[in-house]
């Protein structure tokens, strides 16, 4: 049986999130309602084991900003920061939707709306994988693989929440394969993508960065998982990882 996925909608139009509730509910999700900024908040922050799988956020709120409220969002200690995020709003000015994609809103559904319409939105982007593909949603900042999260804005690399030490080069390293994670990458063509040179013949100073990432990130460094070694091609950042 399918799991019902929960969207938690934050948004002060009772009416709309009745009808949307029942809309909803009858193509198999479970909508929660917040009225307010503050209660939505505090629905993420009191429930983060039992996460909504998606969340509508209202541009306009009785005691805030919508565009606020999604940088507070994202703002949060992961899982909640890379939550789905849809954005609404009756104001039709572009610039206020260049802003939310910026903040890190995954999509954007000017009212009013055809109820068809957001729910083809938000199985688009339930569709989406986590990441790396996350990095394009909303210039989301932040990229998950299983217990390994990529800070792009903090320039930082965790594991189960706890930062990893690395240094500058590798970080940019790690993000450059982890962008194009599932691809198997040469020596040359990761060289390139961080410092844009070529690399040199006989060069080996990649493979002791990977070693180097592989000591701070692999449990067992000498059977790596996450940075995998192709005989005679290159590396491999895996896709899909321990959850």
């Amino acid at each position: 049986m399918t799991r019902q996925q929960t969207i938690l909608m934050i948004e002060d139009d009772q009416r709309l999130a009745a009808m949307l509730a029942t809309y909803l509910g009858q193509h198999g999700f479970n909508l929660e309602h917040a009225g307010s900024a503050k209660a939505g908040m505090q629905r993420l922050q009191q429930n983060a084991l039992s996460a909504p799988d998606l969340v509508l956020l209202d541009l306009m709120l009785p005691d805030g900003s919508g565009l606020d409220l999604c940088r507070q969002i994202r703002a949060l200690p992961p899982p909640l920061s890379a939550l789905p995020l849809v954005m609404l709003t009756a104001k039709g000015d572009p610039l206020d939707r260049v802003i939310g994609l910026e903040l890190g809103a995954d999509d954007y559904v000017p009212k009013p709306f055809e109820p068809r319409e957001l729910l083809a939105r938000m199985r688009a982007v339930l569709r989406r994988p986590p990441l790396p593909d996350g990095l394009s949603q909303g210039a989301r900042n932040l990229m998950r693989f299983g217990r390994l999260s990529i800070d792009l804005d903090a320039r930082c690399v965790r594991i189960d929440g706890q930062e990893r030490q690395i240094t500058a080069y590798q970080f940019d390293l790690l993000t450059a394969m982890a962008e194009r994670a599932g691809r198997v990458l040469t020596r040359e063509a990761l060289c390139d993508a961080v410092k844009g040179e070529q690399l040199e013949a006989f060069d080996r100073s990649i493979d002791v960065h990977i070693g180097r990432l592989r000591a701070a990130l692999e449990d067992d460094p000498r059977q790596p998982r996450r940075i995998i070694t192709v005989r005679g091609a290159g590396y491999v950042f895996a896709k899909v990882q321990d959850a």
